[in-house]
């Protein structure tokens, strides 16, 4: 268990160093919470285009094993929120909302309550912007992901890590 308090302490004390210039604008938790968010955000970001474009090459999936078929952009953002769930989460328990009192199970259970809702309104807008407007898929997924942002801050804030 000592490993891990090293390594959330690196990350906060390189996020440290860049404070000043946000100070007057952010306390550190918000700060914290924006450079983690924005980080593993881009993380998705760049590995959802990985995903789409190189390994599933913009095409429709069988899945036998489901009986089912899956866009490119279905089973990339599927990956994509797989990883990011779990940077997130430990990012924000051991690196921003440190001072929680709330056990840890149950903020994996309320993190994962308000990742689910996240991923449910970020895929819906990626299939509105990808089939309904016809936005490119990795632009669509930007779109859609910062739309959701705010909705994910707010619950995290105010329920998950309260």
């Amino acid at each position: 268990m000592s490993a891990n308090k090293g390594v959330p302490q690196k990350i906060i004390g390189l996020m440290d160093i860049f404070y000043p210039l946000f100070k007057r604008f952010f306390d550190p938790t918000t700060y914290y919470y924006a450079v983690c968010g924005v980080s593993n955000m881009l993380l998705s970001w760049i590995l959802f285009f990985v995903f789409n474009n190189l390994l599933f090459q913009k095409q429709i999936w069988n899945l036998p094993f489901f009986q089912m078929k899956l866009s490119s952009y279905t089973l990339s953002a599927t990956i994509c929120f797989i990883i990011s769930f779990t940077i997130g989460f430990s990012l924000l328990k051991f690196v921003v909302f440190t001072a929680s009192e709330i056990k840890g199970r149950t903020q994996f259970f309320r993190y994962s309550q308000s990742a689910v809702i996240s991923f449910v309104c970020s895929w819906s807008l990626l299939k509105l912007f990808i089939v309904y407007f016809g936005f490119y898929q990795t632009v669509s997924n930007i779109l859609a992901s910062l739309i959701v942002v705010v909705i994910s801050y707010l619950i995290q804030r105010n329920y998950t890590f309260k």
